[in-house]
């Protein structure tokens, strides 16, 4: 072999030993994360299938034909889903839930229990607005409506203007704070259109003038 043909063999040799290998390791690399990629998608497929059956499973076991729910049945299923798929809005929509069954059996402290962890830390903006007003109406059952009415302090989600404005509205009334009620309720009714503004809203803007009569 010739000078020049050892010097080239070593020029590729060097090559290699300083671009061979990175070139594996980084082929190894995207391999890894190609299939990596796929299996977590198949797992979050998996796991989304998961909790929807349980999911399901807890709408049937809530909202059963004679309207009377399997309270403990409601719980095992509702803690699955808090345990098996923790902070997901499967989880969080059963805590909801428990909590509406918990508050038709008068266990208003459970109800709490279960929403209080959705309003500190929502899955989505949605799930912590009806969680908070949820919570709001359980604290003013239980004597607390002061407490209750500094949960709809600030800007909340503008889809649930109405209903927080009347909520707030019901609190304040609650308090003997009349002018504060109407002012709220009217807020409420403008955010609706004519249609929905009538019904239990305008009944309870037309009782409050008849206090003020």
């Amino acid at each position: 072999m010739s000078s020049t043909e050892d010097e080239q063999l070593a020029q590729i040799q060097d090559w290699w030993q300083r671009n061979g290998k990175p070139l594996l390791t980084g082929g190894a690399l995207a391999l890894v994360v190609v299939f990596g990629w796929q299996a977590w998608q198949k797992y979050q497929t998996n796991q989304a299938h998961g909790a929807s059956m349980l999911y399901q499973q807890l709408l049937e076991t809530t909202f059963t034909p004679s309207g009377a729910p399997d309270a403990a049945r409601v719980s095992e299923l509702a803690g699955k889903l808090k345990s098996e798929y923790a902070g997901s809005y499967y989880a969080q929509y059963g805590a909801l839930f428990v909590a509406k069954v918990a508050v038709d059996s008068g266990k208003l402290d459970d109800a709490v229990t279960e929403l209080q962890p959705v309003v500190n830390k929502p899955a989505d903006e949605t799930l912590g607005e009806l969680a908070r007003q949820r919570l709001a109406r359980v604290l003013s059952a239980q004597g607390k409506t002061e407490e209750a009415l500094k949960l709809l302090d600030g800007e909340g989600d503008k889809a649930f203007l109405a209903s927080r404005e009347e909520l707030r509205g019901d609190l304040l009334a609650k308090l003997g704070r009349t002018d504060e009620a109407h002012a709220a309720y009217n807020k409420a009714k403008e955010s609706l259109s004519d249609d929905a503004a009538v019904g239990s809203l305008q009944m309870k803007l037309d009782d409050l003038a008849k206090g003020d009569a």
